[in-house]
């Protein structure tokens, strides 16, 4: 009874959802209450925190969702800073926003490399929820994608791929929701979460392709094409989780590579990672959760794809296995913790209604999956 309470709560919750924030006639639902009956032995008080529990997970999808839907010229680096902050006070969880300057002063090269191009500033977005004090030293670091929009810059996307990449930042939102939910649980968890939010347009200032950058780790890099940005901006992000926030395990989540879609559909997220028995807790959590994921090999070959030739590492591996190479070349940043990178390209929006209480557009992909995998950690 205590699972199917907990569906109940996610399912009312998410079931109403209808972005019409622009449509100059609403179509919102108002569902104002739902009675649950059950039998006389049920606890009352455990179905009533289960239910609690279902609320903060839909909660949190929506909060995703509403992010991912938000159009590139409202919803910039600077916005979604501001945002990240007001679910911080709504649910509790510590905001920090560093500004372009403090970015550059961290040394966060290859992140700058990708933003500076646009008139809109990054922002570096740090949130914290330290629920278990008894041991501090043990951190779990997520870490989300926030291209709030991507033109390719210089590699540029056609212009019929374009108009869905303010859906680009669906690993930062993704993050902010399920920051949301560990929050207002007040999960006995340490957990910090990184995205490093800007846009990847062209300018005078942007990057180009055959420029080398450097990275917070001290790697260099080519850049080979600058529509490989994601990437980019993950590694200093990753960087500073492990160095500067000390984090135990991390996990990475970004919609990264139009390869993984080519392999896996809308149906799974695509997975890479260093340590099989954090991905059997993954898979363990996307059971739960009903969102599917698919581990990708990452055999000696695929490294050789990334190695460089004038840097250390080039930003793309060739045309052959996308989605992997993108994934290893994260890899190589998260200095031998546990580590697990999720490729949401495929299931962050939809055209079609994915289940009975998604709508088309965004989907909230892995916000109530980190919620779970956090928790069960």
């Amino acid at each position: 009874m205590e699972v199917a309470a907990k569906a109940i709560g996610e399912a009312v919750t998410m079931a109403v959802y209808n972005f019409d924030t622009y449509k100059s006639n609403k179509k919102t639902v108002n569902l104002n209450k739902v009675t649950l009956l059950c039998c006389s032995q049920c606890d009352v008080a455990v179905l009533e925190e289960a239910i609690k529990e279902g609320i903060a997970l839909g909660e949190g999808n929506l909060i995703a969702r509403d992010l991912v839907n938000e159009p590139a010229n409202i919803l910039t680096p600077a916005e979604l800073a501001k945002r990240a902050e007001k679910f911080g006070k709504e649910y509790g969880f510590e905001v920090k926003v560093y500004s372009k300057d403090e970015i550059v002063s961290l040394g966060m090269e290859a992140y700058m490399a990708v933003g500076k191009g646009s008139a809109n500033e990054p922002k570096l977005i740090v949130m914290k929820h330290l629920g278990n004090q008894e041991n501090p030293e043990d951190i779990f670091g997520l870490v989300g994608k926030g291209l709030t929009f991507d033109t390719g810059g210089y590699c540029i996307k056609p212009g019929q791929s374009m108009a869905n990449m303010k859906t680009d930042m669906g690993g930062a939102a993704a993050v902010i929701g399920a920051m949301s939910s560990i929050a207002k649980m007040n999960l006995k968890k340490n957990v910090v979460a990184v995205v490093a939010a800007c846009e990847n347009m062209i300018s005078g200032e942007a990057y180009r392709p055959g420029d080398i950058i450097g990275s917070m780790a001290g790697k260099t890099i080519e850049v080979l094409n600058t529509d490989a940005e994601g990437r980019l901006t993950l590694v200093d992000a990753v960087t500073y989780i492990i160095r500067n926030e000390k984090a135990t395990k991390v996990v990475d989540i970004a919609t990264l590579t139009g390869a993984v879609v080519t392999a896996l559909g809308s149906a799974a997220m695509g997975v890479v990672t260093n340590d099989d028995n954090f991905y059997n807790s993954l898979e363990a959590a996307s059971k739960e959760v009903e969102e599917k994921v698919w581990k990708l090999p990452s055999f000696d070959e695929y490294k050789e794809q990334i190695k460089g030739d004038v840097a250390d590492l080039k930003n793309i591996g060739g045309p052959k296995a996308g989605s992997i190479t993108a994934g290893l070349f994260i890899g190589e940043f998260v200095e031998n913790k546990p580590w697990l990178h999720l490729d949401i390209a495929g299931t962050c929006a939809t055209e079609k209604p994915v289940t009975e209480y998604h709508s088309s557009g965004a989907t909230g992909s892995g916000a109530r999956l980190l919620y779970t995998l956090v928790k069960n950690q």
